[in-house]
């Protein structure tokens, strides 16, 4: 079933053939990761690549002052990683943890290395992935040192409609580069018409 959601989640951009599936389907592990526990610990290398198939994951720095930088979440259907760390096999930078219970799916490097070779479509997938990753971090650039904190809350609901309403406030606040005593207050102000 958690391959089934991996594999519709893939076709809606390449064509898979039933022996592209089954190579896939068989790299594939299924893991539980219970709320706040560690995927990838800051320091530690990553080897295995996560797709979300139920639940949330996060991904962050944590600054000098201990404060926490999210950089990303990972709702079901979405990957996560710290992709220096994964593609130079180096100390990762980022945490990686549960926000709620969630199950994933894990592909080894190995593994991964191995279906960029052996299915064409399987590469292509991953160039489509990337290059919609790395235009949605330059706009999420942008919008930080341009918008106002208002305009980046607004943007995080577009982009994450389904975890407005069940992240701590202090995990939204994070996301958007404010404390969360400003979130609270803002959200608090009339709308303006």
């Amino acid at each position: 079933m958690a391959t089934e959601f991996l594999l519709e989640n893939i076709k809606k951009h390449v064509t898979l053939t039933p022996a592209d599936e089954e190579k896939l389907a068989e790299t594939c592990q299924v893991k539980r990761i219970k709320k706040k526990q560690f995927f990838l610990q800051e320091g530690e290398v990553q080897r295995q690549l996560v797709f979300v198939i139920d639940g949330c994951l996060r991904s962050y720095s944590v600054d000098e002052n201990g404060f926490e930088h999210i950089l990303q979440f990972a709702p079901p259907g979405w990957w996560i990683s710290d992709m220096r760390s994964m593609l130079e096999q180096t100390p990762a930078s980022l945490n990686i943890d549960a926000v709620d219970e969630s199950e994933i799916i894990v592909i080894s490097k190995s593994d991964l290395d191995r279906l960029y070779k052996e299915i064409a479509s399987f590469d292509r997938f991953f160039r489509i992935l990337s290059e919609r990753s790395i235009a949605t971090h330059q706009h999420r650039l942008i919008d930080s040192l341009s918008l106002t904190a208002k305009e980046r809350y607004t943007n995080f609901c577009r982009q994450y409609p389904s975890l407005i309403t069940c992240l701590p406030q202090k995990y939204v606040a994070s996301y958007i580069g404010i404390t969360p005593e400003f979130l609270s207050k803002m959200l608090k102000e009339p709308i303006k018409k």
